[in-house]
């Protein structure tokens, strides 16, 4: 326990220094309580008295019983990646024409999303999620509120989201969809009539850009049917930082390192709205053969 303390007292958990991210490697399975580095604080909140390395509870016991459970999931995987792409057999994988990603039918299947709204940064929108009627959809739902907070910095406010939970390998590594054996994201929703951007979220090995994305302008048709929207990968358009990428240098979509799937609304309309999912998945629709739906030029 002394060597512990010891070590994280000379981390630097506060500081750039990435040392801490090694010991959080290190000591991770041992500490009950792994939040061992301070969170994000907006200006003019007091900082946290207390050293954030004595809100960690070292339980050896607990420490044995994770790396059991990891080196498990571990076995596991290596199985499914001997047995071939997905944990299918090649055969399996190549003449795969569809495959449902989420669907929405108990409360578990709600716990692999989380939702977020400008109220993260002060704003008055309000978003809820919930089992549809029959428990048979998700139900997104709640009010949009463009006013802009006073707090001197935020400009523009206004937005309520929903993205799915990343997936987890053991140890906790990044685990990637692999979607390359399809050309299409196929959605059955019945919205209100208002605009959603659907966010494709990668993580890219060679950009420095947190904040890159996919997104594709989906339009709902209100009214009491259900529509199934077929988006092919070649209409979603890469945008960094909110801001589309000239097309001058198109960015085509690695449909290898997906990471995350989410809504987004924010038309600037205050007001309530809905959104209603039966089922996310995937299609390979042969008929469809481009690349790139966006116009390449160059400037003169």
């Amino acid at each position: 326990m002394a060597l512990t303390v010891m070590l994280l007292n000379g981390a630097s958990f506060h500081g750039g220094c990435c040392r801490h991210k090694v010991l959080l490697s290190l000591l991770g399975p041992f500490l009950s309580n792994s939040k061992l580095y301070s969170s994000y604080r907006r200006p003019g909140a007091e900082p946290e008295k207390k050293p954030s390395w004595q809100n960690a509870d070292f339980s050896f016991k607990k420490g044995i019983g994770h790396l059991k459970t990891q080196l498990s999931l571990l076995k596991k995987e290596t199985q499914d990646y001997l047995l071939g792409p997905g944990g299918h057999p090649l055969s399996q994988h190549l003449m795969e024409q569809t495959r449902v990603l989420w669907q929405f039918r108990s409360q578990e299947d709600l716990n692999k999303w989380v939702i977020s709204s400008d109220e993260e940064i002060g704003g008055k929108s309000k978003v809820y999620l919930k089992l549809g009627r029959n428990n048979q959809a998700a139900l997104l739902y709640g009010t949009l509120n463009t006013e802009v907070p006073r707090d001197g910095e935020t400009k523009y406010s206004g937005y309520c989201s929903m993205r799915s939970r990343p997936a987890v390998g053991s140890f906790k590594r990044k685990k990637y969809y692999d979607w390359s054996n399809f050309n299409s994201l196929y959605l059955r929703v019945r919205g209100d009539g208002r605009p959603w951007m659907v966010n494709i979220y990668t993580d890219p090995y060679f950009s420095h850009q947190k904040d890159d994305l996919y997104s594709y302008f989906m339009f709902t048709r209100g009214g009491p049917y259900w529509e199934e929207i077929k988006i092919p990968f070649s209409k979603f358009f890469f945008s960094s930082r909110g801001r589309v990428q000239d097309n001058q240098h198109p960015v085509w979509l690695d449909k290898a390192s997906f990471l995350t799937l989410g809504f987004t609304i924010g038309d600037k309309v205050d007001g309530p709205f809905q959104l209603e999912i039966d089922f996310i998945g995937l299609l390979k629709d042969r008929a469809h053969r481009e690349e790139f739906a966006y116009e390449a030029y160059d400037k003169n």
